[in-house]
């Protein structure tokens, strides 16, 4: 069995560009027999009411292969709703916080108001899943143009993922979190080293995409470089080459697509949106792109199901 643990299905006011029965379809053709989805949607999912207008949207056939992450706000009230609910909905696998912003709005820029994230959820004994989004507001700048999309790239340098990255470390270990700190798609070899030197500290766990293994940032000065346009976005060769050797080493926990479905034409005109839609590169990116670099059947096992179930303490 596979579990892809990172997807943003979009329905409702997007279902023009993926319904929620769409996207569980596409996986089903890929292999994926679990999604986890997150709550950055149109109408974030934030409440049990969106919860339960979120799962309404499942087809009945589908709902044992469907999970969702409830968002976290800067709001104490609403962060220990959010705990309430990994609770209550097993359907709900864990709370999802975007530490820079991104797709949504879901973003807390504040560091005091991310680190009181990790010190409500300590106080309310949550020992799940807290998936972060790692870019830091202080180290990007506004100098995207869309004219030449290799400069999403420079607007978004690795030091923003990594330095955010350390704040969340620093915040878990402050508050004595005692859930597990996942880093979503980690991308650059600096980041990497960060967490490897966390394991022994905090309960830790690092992601990385298809797109991130497969890709580097010279897809972003090629034509039409706007459909590789991501958060956070495509790096170096050098980078890709770290991730690979990481990935064989058991130092990154699993692969997450991040799917994220647009229009072409929003991608190539209309607000120039991050995101790829990942999920249909996955049959062969995991049966045989990551073959063919050296990974092993039992490898490939833990980083597409058995270490996801371990984390999220999933019975499955």
């Amino acid at each position: 069995m596979r579990i892809d643990p990172h997807v943003h299905f979009r329905d409702e006011e997007q279902n023009y560009k993926e319904t929620i029965a769409h996207g569980l379809s596409v996986a089903k053709e890929q292999g994926v027999d679990f999604v986890f989805d997150m709550p950055n949607t149109a109408r974030p999912v934030l409440r049990e009411s969106d919860v339960i207008r979120r799962l309404a949207l499942v087809p009945k056939s589908e709902v044992k292969r469907y999970y969702l992450y409830v968002g976290a706000t800067s709001n104490p009230e609403q962060l220990e709703e959010a705990v309430s609910l990994v609770k209550k909905f097993k359907e709900v696998i864990g709370i999802k916080m975007f530490a820079g912003k991104s797709t949504g709005d879901l973003a807390i820029i504040d560091e005091e108001e991310q680190r009181r994230v990790y010190d409500v959820l300590a106080k309310n004994n949550y020992e799940g899943v807290l998936v972060v989004h790692c870019e830091k507001e202080a180290f990007m700048t506004n100098t995207f143009d869309p004219k030449n999309p290799y400069t999403h790239a420079l607007s978004r340098p690795n030091i923003a993922e990594v330095e955010s990255i350390k704040d969340q470390i620093k915040f878990a270990k402050e508050t004595g979190f005692k859930g597990t700190l996942h880093i979503c798609h980690i991308s650059c070899k600096e980041s990497l080293e960060v967490v490897d030197k966390a394991r022994g500290e905090i309960r830790i766990t690092c992601g990385a995409t298809p797109h991130h293994l497969l890709w580097n940032d010279e897809m972003l000065k090629e034509t039409h470089g706007l459909l590789y346009k991501m958060n956070p976005p495509l790096r170096s060769k050098e980078d890709v080459e770290a991730l690979r050797v990481a990935l064989k080493s058991g130092k990154i926990d699993w692969v997450e697509t991040d799917h994220a479905p647009h229009t072409i034409g929003e991608k190539l005109h209309s607000g120039y949106p991050s995101g790829y839609p990942t999920l249909y590169l996955y049959k062969e990116f995991v049966e045989e792109f990551l073959p063919s670099i050296g990974l092993s059947k039992k490898q490939i096992e833990d980083l597409t199901f058995n270490n996801i179930v371990k984390a999220f303490g999933l019975k499955i």
